[in-house]
């Protein structure tokens, strides 16, 4: 798949979960705002496809990370965060959301695994109901250590300041 194949509306994204389901395949989703891509985004994702034969990000869109992070950010337009995610090998799809949090995406989607970093209690994470309900589970795994978007920007700030 292209990476140019991997951006999908969230009717695309429907049509290749469920065909995905049909051919018995596992799909896990996660989402995240992903605006300056790192070694921990890196490594979760890898781990996060581990758990499943295909994966699809809901990546938040611009309007989203600004309500979420402040008006400063996202740092990375979406299309730009979309195209990162598309290019590495263990994400088979992107598609963005407008919404606070990914919940309703999710309850159309119904992934069989849900999954979030471990700065997450279950009960917290959106759209876990829904994925519980239908049968599916909710994972939360290891953040690596010290890697952070807001870290790498503050970092940043500080070397234009010294």
């Amino acid at each position: 798949m292209s990476n140019s194949n991997k951006l999908l509306s969230h009717n695309e994204a429907l049509e290749k979960v469920r065909a995905w389901q049909s051919a018995g395949k596992k799909v896990v989703f996660s989402n995240g705002c992903f605006d300056i891509l790192h070694a921990g985004h890196v490594e979760y994702l890898s781990a996060a496809r581990e758990l499943g034969d295909a994966l699809i990000i809901g990546l938040n869109s611009d309007a989203s990370v600004q309500r979420l992070k402040g008006p400063k950010r996202p740092v990375c337009c979406e299309t730009d965060r979309a195209a990162v995610l598309s290019a590495l090998q263990m994400v088979d799809g992107v598609t963005l959301f407008n919404e606070d949090t990914p919940e309703e995406l999710i309850g159309i989607l119904l992934p069989d695994i849900l999954v979030k970093g471990a700065d997450w209690a279950v009960k917290y994470i959106a759209g876990a109901k829904a994925v519980l309900e239908h049968g599916g589970a909710v994972l939360t795994l290891p953040l690596l250590e010290g890697r952070s978007t807001s870290g790498i920007i503050e970092k940043i700030i500080q070397l234009h300041t010294q």
